[in-house]
């Protein structure tokens, strides 16, 4: 991900929240309240994340939006947009505020003109601007399974949804399950988990339907039989 600027809009107009930033001044943030782990430092994400309040971060419903910010009032804004992904939650005193975006130190410094960074980052608490805008992620969904997964339950993380980049809904399809998909559970952040039942077998396809457009799309087969918790399977498909 870029800190260039994104054309493609789904709200039509900006709108006001506040910013501030957190971890090292060049850092990648979080992405421990969804999932994401260290994945928040890499492509696409690439640090330019942040932790929301309530209004952002939804109980983990909104990990993995994406907004365009940017700052205009601080002399050091150099009032051109980049686009960030929630990732964490920013609990506690971020919700005083209607919308609060706690950024990563890298995305909160590219808000500035150049060599201005640190003077934006001295400044810790601004105003800006924001809209929601669509993730085109190219490198499709993704799903890391949870370490606690076993033979008999099933949890993973979902990563690098496009389109409107939430997730409302996920289901599971065992191989041997003759078209019956069985209803997984958010965990917590972006992280859903299933009991399978006894005699169930892999690969496992996956259905997604996003929370606010309520598009699906299905990753069939992406799952093995023998997976591995811990590691990382992907498909192609994903959500325009």
């Amino acid at each position: 991900m870029s800190s260039e600027s994104v054309n493609a809009t789904l709200d039509s107009a900006l709108s006001s929240a506040v910013a501030t930033w957190y971890g090292s001044p060049t850092g990648p943030g979080s992405g421990g309240a969804c999932g994401f782990a260290d994945d928040v430092a890499n492509y696409p994400y690439e640090g330019y994340i942040a932790a929301g309040n309530n209004n952002l971060f939804k109980s983990g419903k909104g990990c993995g939006t994406c907004y365009q910010v940017k700052c205009s009032q601080n002399p050091e804004c150099s009032r051109y947009p980049i686009r960030i992904t929630i990732t964490d939650e920013c609990p506690g005193a971020c919700n005083n505020d209607a919308v609060h975006f706690d950024l990563s130190g890298k995305a909160f410094g590219s808000l500035a003109k150049r060599g201005q960074s640190d003077a934006l980052r001295y400044a810790g608490r601004i105003n800006i601007e924001y809209q929601r805008v669509p993730c085109y992620y190219s490198v499709g969904i993704t799903f890391k399974i949870d370490t606690g997964s076993n033979p008999y339950y099933l949890a993973f993380a979902v990563e690098y949804v496009g389109g409107d980049g939430d997730i409302g809904l996920v289901e599971l399809l065992p191989s041997n399950a003759r078209g019956s998909w069985l209803a997984m559970q958010q965990s917590w952040g972006a992280t859903w988990k299933a009991d399978i039942p006894v005699g169930t077998k892999g690969p496992y396809s996956v259905r997604i339907t996003t929370l606010e457009s309520k598009k699906i799309v299905v990753a069939r087969g992406v799952i093995p039989a023998n997976w591995t918790p811990g590691k990382y399977y992907s498909s192609r498909v994903n959500f325009k």
